[in-house]
């Protein structure tokens, strides 16, 4: 999906969190990406801690001196650089948060600059997230259409050309067009075959065939085809190829589902189980609203097995403790 991680991007770890009220130039653009960089590793740990409000005020200071008319022009594109990125993660955090208009916004400005400093790199990741945002909130033609705007630019390498094919089949299989979409699901997946360029930019380190994959799972489930996406949702979550992601708890929400449609009552006993200690740990609001609903689908079938219940009961309960309780 979105994340930039220290062990895949080279960066060193940062050496603090806030900025510095009183950093200038180099100086000031080094610290804005120094806190990119530390939120993006608490997104990543365990489950995803929430880092949206943090993510959101920390680009707001920067913001107001970018208002203000900082930095010193010979600073500016560097500056605008690293606030560009700095919102792209406030745009992520308050997208998995679902706070959706305030990750709208967020992604806008952080669109903006990118162009003006000239970024290209991350203006393409600016644009997979808002394309991802379309998409999750049901609006699959404008993620279609996000897509093939990147798309036609050409000049992109393979792995940021497969994301975004993953991307344009998603939309063709929202529109009907199966065939089509089953055909760019695969196209996607043969641009990664020859693995990593230096022509690919920092943040592609999340984009595997994985990634692909538990997408084709998704847009199978939204089809009605729960047993076709049970396979690609296993490997996914089971992967040792796959880095460390903090919205992975989202797969086992989603085969979950599979398991429970598909009257599955051990493996989704088994599932939930495994569910049951990391409810406390996960920060993204979008994996514990999935939970939460298919949770509450299981618990109103009638046929399911009592043992089954005692354990959806459980979760659910878990979902209802206070986090905050020692």
């Amino acid at each position: 999906m979105t994340r930039i991680a220290d062990a895949h991007t080279g960066h060193a770890a940062p050496r603090r969190f806030s900025i510095s009220d009183e950093a200038q130039g180099d100086e000031y653009a080094e610290a804005i990406r120094e806190t990119s960089q530390r939120l993006i590793a608490l997104d990543n740990e365990l489950n995803g801690l929430p880092v949206a409000d943090m993510a959101a005020r920390s680009f707001e200071a920067v913001y107001r001196r970018l208002r203000d008319g900082e930095p010193e022009p010979r600073y500016e594109r560097d500056v605008q650089a690293a606030a560009a990125e700095l919102a792209e993660v406030a745009g992520w955090a308050l997208f998995d948060a679902e706070k959706y208009e305030a990750a709208r916004r967020f992604n806008q400005e952080a669109l903006s600059l990118a162009r003006m400093s000239g970024d290209r790199a991350i203006e393409l990741l600016i644009l997979q997230n808002m394309s991802m945002q379309s998409g999750w909130q049901g609006q699959s033609r404008e993620e279609a259409a996000i897509a093939r705007s990147v798309l036609d630019q050409r000049s992109l390498s393979p792995r940021v050309e497969a994301i975004f094919r993953m991307r344009e089949a998603r939309g063709l299989f929202a529109s009907g067009r199966t065939t089509d979409a089953m055909k760019t699901f695969d196209w996607a997946r043969s641009l990664l075959q020859d693995g990593t360029r230096s022509s690919d930019p920092f943040w592609a380190w999340w984009i595997s065939t994985d990634e692909i994959d538990g997408h084709l799972a998704f847009v199978l489930q939204n089809s009605g085809d729960w047993r076709s996406a049970i396979p690609l949702l296993q490997e996914n979550l089971y992967s040792q190829r796959r880095p460390r992601v903090g919205y992975q708890g989202i797969y086992s929400a989603r085969l979950l589902a599979s398991f429970l449609k598909e009257k599955a009552w051990r493996e989704a006993g088994e599932l939930l189980e495994s569910i049951i200690p990391t409810v406390s740990e996960t920060g993204s609001m979008r994996t514990l609203n999935l939970l939460r609903g298919t949770v509450a689908f299981g618990e109103g079938l009638a046929d399911v097995p009592e043992s089954l219940q005692d354990v959806l009961h459980g979760v659910s309960q878990a979902m209802q403790e206070d986090p905050y309780t020692l």
